[in-house]
């Protein structure tokens, strides 16, 4: 095959790979590959109290044979060019991904003014992104509006997400949101807002272990289409509403793999207990499962 032919024949493969099946057709299931990430805010604590640097967090994927940093900002003691490239540079010489950024932008607002604050907070942070070369940043629902209905600010965030996704894709970046409280409590409504941003620049940063009960492990399975990043924790919410348990990852992985998911599995450790200890155990696993579920 000339480089033409093949440019052209997989160009049309990553395209069909992106789009979902037609109705009442059968398609052959993607092979799943799988990678694996570490979230930076497993290690909030130390972090924050700068007991450890973001460096560290490398350093750690090094040691673990974890494929990329989930690097969540909100402990950068800068974000000039001096310190973001130094870092980029840092992951390049030791083969380790900068693959996404998460921050604390949250879509649903109750004014103009205050979405437009959002986004201007959300165009900076897509600035860092590209300098520590990151292709994904996560960006949160947020509670519902005082006075506006659940579904007002359903449609706020996906206009929100919308508008955003389209200067994102701009710039080749992807947006994942997150399903953390709030509008965001379940599946169905995480999706419907993606749904409604119409991006192929949008998606879920689909988070394991944030969903309410009950059938947590159900509306894992139906958001996996609209994942474009993962959150994996050591724990999810148990039917009774109560407690939390931990969470099956080979039923998990089962499950990303029979969608035929490619992408990060990134650890986001936040069960009591030392992190220091127990992350490098869970990255670990989180190596084995990856290897073992990819085709």
């Amino acid at each position: 095959m000339d480089r033409r032919n093949f440019l052209t024949t997989s160009g049309a493969a990553v395209v069909a790979a992106a789009m979902p099946a037609a109705r009442g057709r059968q398609e052959p299931r993607a092979k799943a590959r799988f990678r694996t990430g570490l979230v930076a805010y497993s290690f909030r604590q130390a972090l924050e109290t700068k007991a450890m640097t973001y460096a560290d967090l490398i350093r750690i994927a090094v040691e673990t044979g974890t494929d990329g940093i989930d690097l969540t900002v909100y402990w950068l003691p800068a974000t000039t060019d001096d310190y973001l490239l130094s870092l980029r540079r840092l992951a390049y010489k030791n083969r380790v991904e900068i693959y996404s950024i998460g921050t604390r932008v949250r879509l649903a607002q109750p004014t103009a003014a205050l979405r437009e604050q959002q986004l201007n907070e959300l165009r900076q942070w897509l600035d860092v992104a590209q300098k520590v070369g990151a292709t994904h940043v996560r960006v949160f629902g947020g509670p519902k509006p005082d006075g506006a209905t659940l579904e007002q600010a359903i449609d706020s965030a996906a206009e929100t997400l919308k508008r955003r996704a389209e200067s994102a894709g701009a710039r080749g970046l992807i947006l994942g949101l997150e399903d953390d409280g709030g509008i965001t409590d379940f599946a169905k409504e995480t999706i419907e807002i993606v749904k409604r941003a119409d991006s192929p620049w949008a998606g879920m940063n689909l988070d394991i272990g944030n969903f309410r009960p009950p059938a947590v492990y159900d509306q894992i399975d139906m958001s996996i289409p609209f994942a474009v990043s993962t959150h994996i924790k050591t724990e999810v919410a148990l039917d009774d509403g109560r407690t939390r348990g931990p969470a099956d990852w080979d039923r998990v992985f089962r499950m990303f793999a029979a969608h035929g998911f490619r992408g990060y599995m990134g650890l986001e450790y936040e069960a009591s207990g030392d992190a220091a200890r127990a992350v490098p155990v869970s990255l670990r696993r989180l190596k084995e499962l990856a290897v073992k579920y990819s085709d």
